[in-house]
């Protein structure tokens, strides 16, 4: 008998250790959930020389920088911890400090050009007869949207998006997407004072 239960032990041991062995995968990649509010806005202060509707969901902050202009600020998406940053220069009809400040916004534009995988460049015209220069950067850039737009004579504004976040651009997109949604609806609502 002690040969018979050896040998049913044996068997029995064997089965529990091929019934254990399991095939381990690793998990796919995933992304951060990310649940994005509806799209609201509201009217810009009427303390500026220029006007337009931003997000409900932003908040307007002073611009921080040392060198920052008057008519500077940083609308900030405390949910997405990102800012757009918007800055405005006086033409005062003067050709040369128009033609500064384009050279500035694309320097400031190629400045990315290290970490982008690419910058595309597209002129939008808004329902006023606007024309907008949009810069669209891939790969992971700190700033992935920006643009400029000016009436040539008297007015200038630039805007830039950033995060402050370490997050990877591709978790980012869906953010990135809608954050973009609300500029161009702030650029085609743009008025100038």
């Amino acid at each position: 008998m002690n040969l018979f239960k050896t040998i049913i032990l044996s068997v029995v041991i064997s089965i529990l250790f091929l019934a254990c062995e399991a095939d381990y995968y690793p998990k796919p990649n995933g992304y951060n959930r990310i649940d994005l509010p509806d799209h609201e806005y509201k009217a810009l202060p009427d303390s500026f020389p220029y006007s337009f509707e931003y997000s409900a969901h932003a908040k307007i902050l002073p611009d921080s920088s040392y060198n920052r202009g008057r008519y500077w600020f940083a609308l900030f998406y405390p949910e997405f911890i990102a800012e757009v940053h918007i800055t405005y220069k006086s033409l005062n009809n003067n050709r040369d400090s128009l033609r500064t400040n384009i050279d500035d916004a694309y320097k400031l534009t190629t400045k990315h050009q290290i970490k982008a995988s690419s910058i595309q460049e597209t002129i939008l015209m808004t329902p006023t007869g606007k024309k907008v220069s949009v810069a669209e950067l891939k790969g992971d850039v700190p700033s992935q949207f920006q643009f400029y737009t000016t009436d040539s004579t008297e007015n200038f504004l630039r805007g830039a998006l950033y995060f402050r976040t370490a997050t990877e651009n591709d978790s980012l997109a869906p953010v990135i997407e809608y954050v973009k949604k609300d500029i161009i609806h702030s650029l085609n609502t743009l008025e100038w004072d």
